[in-house]
């Protein structure tokens, strides 16, 4: 074996993004012990760091030390019992994996299924939820990233309060890139991940809940079906400053590019943030016109953060996207379930929201759209 050493990429699909230089630069700062004082310092700055992030005051607010895909488990493990149904709305991949969830934790799922490219009807779910009046959660997407349509979190929050359930929210790929605003909307339960518009490595998820969440946890009837993701023993490590206990080794070196992350994120502002994320949009949507390409969805529901591009008639969507990476150093995603092969995912997000990066990927997209015409 010999040393890895990958070509430089600029990261432009549906994740992970672009890592800003800074964070790598944290990241192999000298290593610490997981219950190392100073650590445990850093570890305080993380949690206020991300209640400012989320925009909330729940003291369980923390980075689970794996991917978001493990956030979504910790909401659903922990809050779903034997038994419990479960409103879960699916407009992509990312409400199927909810429900698969729900289905793992012992849950009964109830869906609501939109179609994909489109975002939930509040009607809609308020009447899955009039027809199931013993539902205990209501389950969604906020930023669907298989799609790129944006959910409207506080109408779905208000709704799950109106009927006296719970709320688990993704927030994988909106957090850092529009606002997320836990206390005020009312979520109960959310998760993101570290690799999208934070700027950071993949391999953590931010997560948080609400009291009314804790202490549905608190008074459950059965074990959490995970040990590792078990909050009530994961908050033990988390929770007091001086008196963690030991639960895992946490992956020191990744918390120190999440806290180098929030730096640059406050040091930037978040209105800032949302603001360049926007900006940046405008900008690709703009330069695909230009080039006679239109995006998926409606303009009222997109996400600036990532967007879905529509491929045209007679297009080998998998032989631009191959040509982008091979010839131009540029990642883009490929459309997923039905969208396979009908659009391209261009992500801007994090270090990648910037002009520079929307310049070069359109001109790349430019250059492969051509040579496919020419061969």
């Amino acid at each position: 074996m010999k040393s890895f050493h990958p070509e430089k990429r600029l990261l432009m699909g549906p994740g992970p993004s672009d890592v800003h230089p800074r964070i790598l630069e944290a990241m192999a700062r000298p290593t610490l012990g997981h219950l190392d004082p100073d650590f445990q310092g850093l570890m305080e700055e993380i949690k206020g760091g991300l209640k400012a992030l989320f925009m909330t005051e729940n003291r369980m607010t923390f980075p689970v030390s794996a991917p978001g895909s493990a956030g979504m488990e910790m909401c659903f493990v922990n809050l779903v019992e034997e038994g419990d149904v479960v409103i879960v709305v699916k407009n992509g991949v990312f409400g199927e994996r909810m429900r698969q969830n729900v289905l793992r934790s012992g849950g009964v799922p109830v869906l609501v299924d939109v179609e994909w490219g489109t975002a939930p009807d509040p009607a809609v779910v308020e009447d899955a939820l009039k027809a199931h009046p013993e539902a205990k959660i209501l389950a969604f997407v906020h930023a669907e990233t298989s799609t790129g349509v944006c959910a409207d979190a506080e109408t779905l929050c208000a709704l799950a309060k109106k009927y006296n359930c719970l709320s688990i929210v993704d927030a994988v790929t909106s957090l850092g890139g529009i606002p997320v605003r836990v206390d005020e909307w009312g979520i109960d339960a959310i998760y993101s991940g570290s690799q999208k518009c934070l700027s950071c490595t993949p391999g953590l998820s931010p997560v948080s809940f609400s009291e009314a969440a804790l202490a549905k946890i608190k008074n459950r009837k059965s074990l959490v079906r995970s040990w590792f993701l078990d909050l009530t023993l994961v908050m033990d490590y988390w929770e007091g400053e001086g008196g963690r206990s030991y639960h895992h080794t946490a992956p020191v070196n990744a918390l120190y590019g999440l806290h180098e992350s929030l730096v640059m994120l406050f040091e930037e502002g978040l209105e800032a943030a949302w603001k360049r994320h926007n900006d940046t949009h405008e900008m690709l949507v703009s330069g695909l016109a230009d080039l006679g390409l239109s995006l998926l969805v409606d303009p009222a529901i997109r996400l600036p953060q990532l967007n879905a591009v529509t491929v045209p008639d007679g297009v080998d969507e998998a032989a631009v996207r191959g040509r982008m990476l091979t010839d131009h150093g540029i990642e883009i995603g490929a459309g997923l379930g039905p969208l396979a092969g009908k659009i391209w995912r261009i992500g801007l997000m994090g270090n990648a929201a910037r002009p520079e990066s929307v310049k070069r990927c359109l001109e790349g997209l430019s250059a492969s759209l051509t040579a496919g015409h020419n061969s």
